[in-house]
């Protein structure tokens, strides 16, 4: 299969693709207002693409990135496609992209307490499958969730995330919106693995 990375920007279609499956596929709490997905990609501060296959959308990919680190921030596959190797084919077209780059992202924890424990288990395997490894020291806040780290190529440190996330979002919502980077030496976020 020779899936690309499409940008969704200036293309109606893709966007209303992306937009669909971004909202069916992530809680209310995990999703950022999709107008201010489409907004930062648009002023050039992320990276909004279509998985496709020819002409077949796949999914989606939602990137910040700078010169030297790159943040998934929305990683999706279309339904019908699941389990059919696609996410593993977008992380490999995205580490193609965002070659030489340090990749990092935000995943649910791992707590037997969740109602979708084994979903949560499953993508922590399918991301381990496709490289990244955990930093079971840092966890990444974004509102009132908080996510387990993973990364491709080294750790990124909270002053990087800091400068990264404050460059997409602007300094007013950064005032208004807790998003960071806790290096956790307690066992306060540890995960049930």
């Amino acid at each position: 299969m020779a899936l690309k990375l499409v940008s969704c920007i200036g293309n109606k279609d893709l966007c209303r693709k992306f937009k669909k499956l971004y909202i069916k596929s992530f809680p209310a709490e995990e999703r950022a207002p999709y107008l201010l997905l489409l907004n930062r990609a648009k002023k050039g501060k992320a990276d909004m693409f279509a998985a496709m296959n020819g002409d077949e959308f796949m999914g989606i990919l939602y990137m910040l990135s700078d010169e030297k680190i790159a943040y998934i921030f929305y990683l999706a596959v279309s339904e019908e496609k699941r389990g059919k190797g696609i996410g593993g084919e977008i992380i490999s077209a995205m580490k193609d992209y965002y070659k030489g780059k340090r990749i990092f992202l935000a995943r649910e924890r791992i707590e037997k307490s969740s109602p979708n424990f084994s979903e949560r288990i499953k993508r922590r395997e399918f991301y381990i499958r496709n490289g990244f490894i955990d930093y079971p020291d840092r966890f990444i806040r974004e509102g009132i969730v908080v996510y387990a780290f993973m990364g491709i190529g080294g750790a990124v440190s909270a002053e990087e995330y800091d400068i990264l996330i404050k460059n997409w979002i602007g300094k007013f919502l950064t005032i208004t919106v807790r998003l960071e980077i806790i290096e956790n030496d307690t066992e306060e976020y540890n995960e049930d693995i």
